[in-house]
């Protein structure tokens, strides 16, 4: 093995609440984690301005903070964080093999991927504007719901996903507009007929996006345009929400990992193993359901608890760690 080459116990694979605490129960275990943080350190939570569902901030807190704070939690247990991404790997063999920004090259005992999952947008430039300015854009109705109580939402989507997003938006919201590009929905029958006879949900086939109006701070509506007629025309909301899919982040393992058909990393079920003997996956890499931060935090402590079992088992001298589970 070249001197070049680094030789670590435990890589960690991106840096939002699964890859945190991953590096956190991993660095307690004596695994001595190294973690990069990706293309997006902290993940899609930095992009959430308040962050009030997750346990132990009865005040809330901002995805920002929240993520600065597991990073501090988990270097004080003397994780490796490092910057830069994992730009290719090689689970062919014994070794696995990654390389870092296409240059240096890391062989692991264990790799435990928290590479997450990105959400689709429109691509829309007032749409970007308001979802960087926290003021009213968002990919996560179950997330952000709760601060468009009583008011009107627009959502974007026509798969079960966007129908159960609708219709957990129309409990908390006076109105919804659910805005479908096609004459028909791509979900199944069951959850279309479900904000179909939602009251308050009102549904515009044909449909799309034009543009997110705004004061420049906050969104105060939608110009939408009929595919078929061209006809425009405006929508009073305060909230815009996009539901046509997420994309895992997992296009450099589809050679060595099984992957379902939207690209999500298949693990075995009850645990966070994949097809690759000490690679396991953690988060919304894996999870296409819930994609919380909690669930994904829970993730994170499976994959470090696999993997020190998997090293235990390679490894006479390497012990379970009692105060792992503490």
């Amino acid at each position: 093995m070249s001197d070049t080459i680094e030789k670590i116990k435990c890589l960690i694979i991106g840096s939002g609440p699964a890859g945190y605490t991953a590096a956190i129960y991993a660095a307690r275990a004596n695994m001595k984690p190294v973690l990069y943080q990706g293309a997006q350190p902290g993940g899609q939570l930095t992009t959430t301005n308040e962050v009030e569902n997750f346990p132990g901030y009865p005040d809330g807190i901002t995805g920002p903070e929240m993520m600065m704070e597991l990073q501090k939690q988990a270097e004080r247990f003397e994780t490796d964080v490092r910057d830069g991404w994992i730009t290719k790997v090689d689970f062919s063999g014994d070794v696995h093999k990654v390389w870092v920004n296409d240059t240096k090259e890391i062989h692991c005992d264990t790799v435990i991927i928290s590479t997450g999952a990105s959400a689709k947008y429109l691509g829309l430039d007032s749409e970007q504007k308001y979802l960087k300015l926290g003021g009213g854009v968002s990919a996560c109705a179950v997330c952000d719901g709760f601060f468009y109580r009583n008011q009107e939402v627009v959502i974007v989507g026509a798969g079960d996903s966007a129908c159960e997003e609708a219709h957990y938006l129309s409990k908390l919201c006076k109105k919804v507009t659910m805005l479908v590009r096609r004459d028909e929905f791509r979900a199944s029958k069951i959850m279309a007929n479900r904000v179909k006879n939602t009251p308050n949900i009102e549904i515009l086939f044909n449909t799309e996006t034009d543009e997110v109006l705004g004061d420049g701070q906050v969104v105060t509506g939608v110009r939408v345009f009929n595919n078929q007629t061209k006809e425009k025309h405006e929508i009073p909301a305060t909230g815009f929400f996009v539901a046509i899919g997420h994309k895992p982040n997992t296009d450099i393992f589809k050679d060595f990992l099984e992957l379902d058909e939207t690209g999500y990393i298949i693990n075995v079920p009850g645990t966070s193993k994949t097809n690759v003997d000490g690679v396991f996956v953690s988060g919304d890499a894996a999870d296409h359901v819930y994609r919380q931060a909690i669930t994904a935090a829970g993730t994170g402590c499976m994959a470090a608890l696999d993997a020190e079992r998997y090293l235990a088992g390679k490894d006479a001298t390497f012990e379970v760690s009692t105060s792992t589970y503490n």
